[in-house]
């Protein structure tokens, strides 16, 4: 059968990525998968300078999810470049960076740094749903728990910033708001390609026995099963909206029948993340099962689901 489709302007051998944050900056899974045979790999977000997270304990195993408080620990692009990469390029694989920031600034500086990236890194995911710093009208800075994805003009702002990377860009927001639909057709207007849905939504767990916050940069992000309602919705919402805005569904894909239920509700491909706490090879089983899936049913190319959900 024909695995191929496309996202933007990126082609895909297949509809099946990594999720960002779950794979590591390189080749950790290729012990586990053959990265090649995956859409792409996308490889956790990166700043500009190296970053070195939250304070631990950074993850806690909830019902049907986790919780994690890594706090986007990363080498910087720099090193990355230098270190993380080559090794991954090396099984064959195509990449999906993401970057994040905590201003505008800091989301032009680490796509300036990628602008010599090789041609193997296909696109470049704009991790908008990051804990960042504001600026009031009058220009004066406050820190916040608010994501640049919970504004429809922080987040165009971010991606309009993120140009210099020289590649197509993908917006990864967060269900996390009033109405999806209106910071999507934000982020497409300031020259996103994509928008990736969904990021983690804000959770916490508290040990009752000591009084705390389980995790030690209190809060973190829900992933995995228990989310993955939330992420059809998003994705089903927001293709039902803006027809033409190519998506990338993510949110407790654990299964081949999983990925068909984010392809059905209208995105053009999955990433799978959480599932790979459980079993590295989770990438490679999810691809495989959604082929035996479609050929069950007579499904003779991938793209016949993208959006089947919404009829004629």
């Amino acid at each position: 059968m024909d695995l191929s489709t496309t996202v933007g302007s990126v082609a895909l051998r297949n509809p099946v990525m990594t999720a960002s944050g779950t794979a590591g900056h390189g080749d950790e899974l290729a012990s586990y998968v053959d990265l090649a045979t995956l859409g792409a790999v996308v490889v956790k977000s990166l700043s500009a300078d190296p970053w070195p997270g939250n304070p631990p304990p950074r993850v806690h195993e909830t019902t049907a999810g986790m919780i994690n408080s890594v706090g986007l620990q990363g080498p910087g692009v720099a090193q990355w470049l230098a270190c993380e990469l080559p090794p991954l390029l090396a099984t064959g694989a195509d990449v999906v960076v993401s970057i994040w920031g905590r201003t505008v600034e800091d989301y032009a500086a680490a796509a300036e740094a990628l602008a010599d990236a090789p041609p193997e890194v296909v696109a470049v995911e704009v991790n908008l749903s990051c804990p960042n710093l504001h600026h009031h009208p009058d220009g004066a800075p406050s820190a916040g728990t608010e994501m640049f994805a919970q504004s429809a003009s922080a987040a165009a702002a971010a991606v309009r910033a993120s140009r210099a990377c020289g590649r197509p860009r993908w917006a990864k927001l967060t269900a996390s708001v009033t109405s999806l639909v209106p910071i999507a057709a934000s982020v497409r207007e300031a020259g996103a390609e994509a928008v990736t849905l969904i990021n983690t939504l804000p959770a916490m767990s508290i040990d009752p026995e000591t009084r705390r916050p389980r995790l030690g940069g209190g809060g973190g992000g829900l992933s995995g099963p228990a989310i993955h309602p939330v992420a059809v919705r998003a994705v089903f919402d927001v293709h039902a909206a803006i027809p033409d805005l190519p998506i990338v569904g993510v949110g407790g894909v654990a299964t081949g029948t999983d990925a068909v239920e984010l392809l059905l509700a209208g995105a053009s491909a999955v990433q799978v993340g959480t599932s790979t706490f459980a079993d590295p090879r989770a990438p490679g089983a999810v691809l495989a099962e959604l082929v035996a899936w479609c050929e069950q049913r007579g499904v003779s190319a991938v793209r016949e689901l993208i959006g089947g959900a919404h009829g004629s």
